[in-house]
């Protein structure tokens, strides 16, 4: 069902080299004149005791390109695209490498790790895989380095994991039940029993097809659907929705199962809205491939609003977590030591100095390295 809920709420280099602001040097290729050194790396900031490098960031900016043109852009529109948010992309590195040290800080590595690797099996378990070592041997085939996606994931679930327990979690737990009454009595429309709906789905691959192709196909299934064609038997015939290798519709016959549609995916339930128990939806287009939808069943909701109390608790940590770890990652580039290099302050420092002193954003450098020492001493 990952398909069709909504996501829910729930790099280092010595400090010699940091002088020169470069990482290496090479013999001039053809291009350039012998004896000349050509830089193949930069220093773009220091982290505290790391850096991010101008390579960190061009593989940022070319994986999220890459994304952009599985979306169905260009290469040149997703190269201007990601070119014109580089200012983004760079504070955006600059705060994961925060969060990464604080992790360590907080002892989160072990857990994490087993997060990671948790979630790289339970991915390998959907291809019948059972072994780590097994996985990433069929990811090398595959043309996919299975470190480069272990340092990803573990950047990804170390964010994840100290934003939880430092911002979301307090907001969480440190409610009180004065705030919960006051919430609950403010907001009664949010505790209703909420509508819920019974969803199957016929799902068409993109992947290696001609895009006007899969479209016309949709657009007969749905016809046929529509005209009486039993649905499940449609889904067993063309749903190409796989697990462990197998196509699931095979044996379930498209059904996804009944889910509140608050919980569903946003492009899902404004699809469904006005579609009556079994009806079918528009072809709805994502990166993967066109899915089909039928609402098997409709729930209604309650009108009269329940206090529960964790869902009330998590109603206001969800409103207040933006600002929040907002204000976190503040206060976390407060107590650091960030020097942005002179070719890159300029773009950067009005966002990595957001709600800090007027001297810091002219300066995109925040507390200075001797105190930022003493501080880890202590």
């Amino acid at each position: 069902v990952i398909y069709i809920v909504k996501k829910s709420f729930a790099f280092i280099f010595s400090a010699a080299v940091l002088a020169l602001g470069v990482i290496a040097i090479s013999p001039a290729p053809a291009r350039a004149q012998e004896g000349e050194a050509v830089v193949i790396d930069e220093v773009i900031a220091q982290v505290n005791d790391d850096v991010i490098t101008l390579s960190m960031l061009k593989k940022e900016m070319k994986n999220a390109a890459d994304g952009l043109v599985a979306q169905g852009k260009t290469p040149a529109e997703a190269k201007t695209e990601i070119e014109s948010k580089k200012p983004e992309i760079i504070s955006a590195l600059i705060n994961e490498q925060l969060l990464m040290q604080k992790g360590k800080q907080l002892d989160l590595a072990t857990g994490v790790e087993a997060d990671v690797n948790s979630r790289l099996m339970a991915a390998g378990k959907e291809q019948g895989i059972t072994k780590l070592e097994d996985l990433c041997a069929a990811m090398k085939q595959s043309g996919l380095d299975c470190e480069e996606i272990r340092v990803s994931l573990r950047a990804e679930v170390m964010k994840v994991a100290v934003l939880n327990r430092e911002v979301d979690a307090k907001i969480f737990y440190e409610l009180t039940l004065d705030e919960l009454q006051a919430y609950f009595k403010a907001h009664p429309e949010k505790f209703k029993k909420a509508e819920a709906v019974t969803l199957s789905e016929i799902f068409l691959e993109l992947a290696g097809k001609s895009e006007a192709d899969v479209k016309a196909k949709a657009a007969q299934i749905i016809a046929q659907a529509r005209s009486g064609t039993d649905f499940a038997a449609l889904a067993k015939a063309n749903s190409e929705r796989q697990r462990n290798g197998t196509r699931t519709a095979a044996t379930d016959g498209g059904v996804v199962g009944t889910l509140e549609v608050p919980n569903l995916r946003p492009d899902i339930a404004e699809a469904i809205k006005s579609v009556k128990a079994g009806g079918v939806t528009e072809p709805l287009i994502t990166p993967e491939g066109i899915q089909i939808i039928r609402v098997d069943a409709r729930t209604a909701g309650a009108d009269t609003p329940n206090f529960n109390e964790n869902n009330i608790r998590e109603a206001i940590t969800m409103e207040r977590i933006p600002e929040a770890r907002k204000a976190y990652m503040v206060k976390l580039r407060q107590e650091s030591y960030i020097k942005v290099s002179e070719g890159y302050k300029a773009m950067v420092g009005p966002l990595l100095n957001e709600a800090t002193t007027p001297s810091a954003v002219t300066t995109a450098e925040t507390k200075p390295k001797k105190e930022d020492k003493k501080d880890k001493k202590q």
